[in-house]
């Protein structure tokens, strides 16, 4: 009798670690989604139902809604870095790697989520310090090649583009329950257009650093 606990007990161990995983994986991409479209305070049932979960279920495995938040800024800081390294690496120009940063981010929504994590980033600055660093050199460098190249005009620095995406993803009062998704790749896109070398008129005041984001903080 021992023999067959033993044999079988391992046989089911894996499979409830892959579905806890599943389920958290679940959470926090729900959670991501609420908290865009309704803000942090945002109802636990309604993430749950997103999710396919129970709130006991987000429960086990997030004790508030602060480490909720926390792991959400988490997961899509790792996205944003991985999309600017990759960018970089696999992108036939620097021009075209920087679209595709852009866009990229545009599909997380940090507009309406850096309001809405800006609690949890400075709880977690020690944890997000390092991948900060690596988003900003990768950026810097698409840049710096794009400069190089001749197609990104000179007086554009790489924290305008992050001030950009944050800007062009923010939604609009009292849009709530709008389809405002379909205009931001079409907004972005001008946006990128305008970027391109030569520029057709001087830009106002200075170019944006990632130095000035350190300074406020």
């Amino acid at each position: 009798m021992s023999i067959t606990s033993t044999t079988v007990e391992p046989s089911h161990v894996p499979r409830l670690r892959a579905d806890a995983s599943r389920n958290r994986e679940r959470i926090v991409a729900a959670a991501r989604e609420e908290f865009v479209k309704y803000g942090a305070e945002v109802a636990f049932d309604q993430v749950a139902r997103r999710a396919g979960v129970s709130n006991a279920t987000i429960y086990r495995h997030f004790v508030d809604r602060s480490d909720l938040i926390r792991q959400v800024t988490l997961e899509v800081m790792n996205r944003i870095v991985a999309l600017a390294e990759s960018a970089l690496a696999e992108a036939p120009d620097a021009f075209e790697a920087l679209q595709r940063f852009v866009h990229g981010a545009a599909e997380e929504r940090i507009g309406a989520l850096c309001p809405i994590l800006s609690d949890g980033c400075e709880l977690i600055a020690a944890e997000l310090a390092e991948q900060r660093i690596r988003l900003e050199h990768a950026l810097e460098d698409i840049v710096d090649r794009a400069h190089s190249s001749g197609l990104l005009r000179p007086d554009v620095a790489a924290a305008d583009i992050v001030i950009a995406v944050h800007q062009l993803t923010r939604p609009l009062p009292g849009t709530t329950d709008l389809n405002l998704d379909r205009f931001v790749d079409r907004h972005l896109q001008l946006f990128l257009d305008g970027l391109r070398a030569p520029g057709r008129s001087p830009l106002p005041g200075t170019a944006a650093t990632f130095e000035d984001f350190q300074r406020r903080r």
